[in-house]
C-alpha cells in the first residue's frame, strides 16, 4: 500500500511539471521567431533605407545637372546678347574676351584665327594672333638664361604648334599642348591652368581660343563646358566679320608668318 502511494505521488509530481516545461519550450520557439522577424526587418530597414540614400543622391545629382544647365544657358545668352550686331572683328573678339574673364576670374584670353586667304601649305604660317591687357597677366622667365626676355605663354606656341592644336579640333589641356611640341620653362608653365577650344563653323576650322589662368586656379568641367557652348555663335560672327582687310580697333593683333 505504501509502494503504491509513493508512485502515485511520484507520478503526480512528474505530472504537475510537464505543462511548464512546455510552456518553456513554447516560449523559447517564441522569442527564436521574434528574433527571426526582428533580424529581417532590420534587413529591410537597411534596404529600404540605402534606396532613400541612391534616390536622394540621384535627386541631388540631378538637381546639380539641372543648375549646371541653366548656367551654361544663363552665359551663352548673356555673351550672345553682349556680341550680337558686332562687325568689327576685334571688336567682336574685345568683347568675347570680357565676357569670358567675367565667367572665368583671372583668366587671360588669346585667340589664334586662321587667315581667311591662307593658301600657304607650310604650318602655322596663316595665323593671327589677338591679345587683349590682362589685369593679371602672367609673365614667364625665359627658358634659357640666354633666351632673352621675359614673354606670355602665348610667345610659346610656334607654327607647328598653332596647325596642330588646330587641326586637332578638340579642346588640349597643357599635356596636349606638351605633346604636340610646346615648349618653354617648366617652371613657369607648371604654374599654369591651360586650355584651348577650337573655333569652326560647318567644317572649317577657324582657329581656336586660348585661355589660361594662375595653376592654383585650376579651370573646372563646368567652366570649360560652358567656354564650350558659345563657340559656335561666336564662330559664326568671326566669320560673318572676316574681311581681307581688318583695322583693329582695340588690344593687339599680331599676324604670324
Amino acid at each position: 500500500m505504501s509502494s503504491r502511494m509513493e508512485y502515485t505521488g511520484r507520478a503526480a509530481n512528474d505530472g504537475g511539471g510537464y505543462p511548464e516545461r512546455i510552456m518553456v519550450a513554447d516560449n523559447k520557439q517564441r522569442n527564436k521567431r521574434l528574433r527571426l522577424l526582428i533580424q529581417r526587418l532590420n534587413k529591410e530597414r537597411k534596404r529600404q533605407a540605402q534606396k532613400i540614400d541612391i534616390l536622394c543622391n540621384d535627386l541631388i545629382a540631378a538637381q546639380r545637372n539641372f543648375i549646371q544647365r541653366l548656367n551654361i544657358i544663363s552665359f551663352t545668352a548673356n555673351f550672345y546678347e553682349s556680341i550680337i550686331g558686332s562687325t568689327d572683328l576685334e571688336d567682336l573678339l574685345y568683347t568675347a574676351a570680357r565676357m569670358i574673364k567675367t565667367e572665368s576670374a583671372d583668366a587671360n584670353v588669346t585667340f589664334f584665327l586662321r587667315h581667311e586667304d591662307d593658301s600657304s601649305t607650310e604650318p602655322g604660317t596663316g595665323f593671327e594672333l589677338h591679345m587683349f591687357d590682362s589685369d593679371q597677366p602672367i609673365i614667364f622667365e625665359p627658358m634659357h638664361p640666354f633666351d632673352g626676355a621675359r614673354g606670355r605663354l602665348e610667345n610659346s606656341f610656334s607654327p607647328e604648334l598653332m596647325d596642330s592644336i588646330c587641326k586637332s579640333n578638340k579642346v588640349c589641356a597643357l599635356d596636349d599642348m606638351f605633346a604636340m611640341g610646346l615648349q618653354g620653362s617648366l617652371t613657369g608653365l607648371n604654374k599654369v591652368s591651360a586650355v584651348t577650344i577650337p573655333l569652326g563653323l560647318m567644317g572649317s576650322l577657324l582657329g581656336f581660343m586660348l585661355i589660361y589662368r594662375p595653376s592654383q586656379n585650376t579651370f573646372t568641367t563646368n567652366e570649360i563646358d560652358r567656354m564650350r557652348a558659345v563657340t559656335g555663335g561666336l564662330s559664326q560672327a568671326i566669320a560673318s566679320c572676316q574681311t581681307p582687310s581688318r583695322v583693329p580697333s582695340r588690344g593687339n593683333a599680331n599676324a604670324v608668318d
